[in-house]
């Protein structure tokens, strides 16, 4: 496996609560993404948008957006991540996806629910991280509230390289958005990419994008252009974090800590 990581992140808008379009969009979106891509991430509740509309649009995993999201993993030889809304038992969950080429699935269910939205009045709480190990990279998924969350995020051990949050994060927040974003990047030594939405929802909520990729040193190494639809590609390169976490090993003096469940 190389030591460099080609990603896609598509900044889009999100038909408010039909599927089946957003589906449509994103595999016209990915038909133009050929052969120089490893992983492509699409941002939070990419079939829906942010609906509280949990037990009308959830589904379980074997359902028709994951089903998709295999489909064209397969297909273009790419891993592909984001959430949806997701069913298990009489239970909706916020759930990221991370789904490789091969088949296999890892599932993320979101830890912190928006308050101010009422988002745990219709979903549950995830209680485990998730770290993918894919081409060489340890990748960790979390979905956009997260973000605002330290000890959640924190990179204990160097256990990831790249931190990825996948959001419905509005404009009137966009300043939060992006320094919290750097400073993930800083204060973990990893490289962090955030994929956020375009557009406006049915609850008139705008939002501008900003999706980035950073640095470990909290450089902007790639970012969209504010409100269009867009394509952000980089290109990661794993040795030269290694080489940065050698020279300047601050991880080795953070606090210890256990989360309770």
């Amino acid at each position: 496996m190389g030591d460099v990581l080609r990603v896609s992140l598509i900044q889009t808008d999100i038909v408010w609560e039909d599927k089946r379009a957003n589906l449509d969009k994103c595999a016209a979106i990915l038909s133009h993404i050929t052969g120089d891509c490893d992983l492509v991430v699409f941002p939070e509740m990419f079939t829906t948008g942010f609906s509280m509309r949990a037990e009308d649009l959830a589904e379980c995993i074997d359902g028709e957006t994951i089903t998709e999201v295999k489909k064209w993993s397969r297909n273009y030889n790419v891993a592909i991540a984001g959430s949806f809304i997701a069913r298990a038992g009489n239970v909706c969950f916020n759930r990221g996806f991370f789904i490789e080429p091969d088949g296999s699935e890892h599932y993320y269910d979101k830890r912190h629910l928006f308050r101010m939205g009422e988002e745990g009045r219709h979903f549950v709480s995830g209680s485990e991280k998730l770290v993918v190990n894919y081409r060489g990279w340890n990748i960790c998924l979390l979905v956009c509230y997260d973000l605002r969350f330290p000890v959640w995020c924190r990179n204990v051990g160097n256990e990831y390289d790249l931190l990825l949050f996948v959001a419905n994060w509005p404009q009137s927040r966009s300043y939060a958005w992006r320094n919290l974003l750097i400073a993930r990047a800083i204060e973990n030594a990893a490289y962090v990419c955030g994929v956020n939405r375009i557009g406006q929802d049915a609850t008139s909520m705008v939002y501008r994008g900003d999706t980035m990729a950073i640095g470990v040193k909290g450089d902007v190494v790639a970012e969209s252009e504010p409100f269009v639809p867009q394509v952000v590609n980089v290109e990661l390169d794993l040795s030269k974090l290694k080489s940065f976490r050698e020279k300047f090993p601050v991880w080795k003096d953070a606090d210890e800590f256990v989360l309770k469940k």
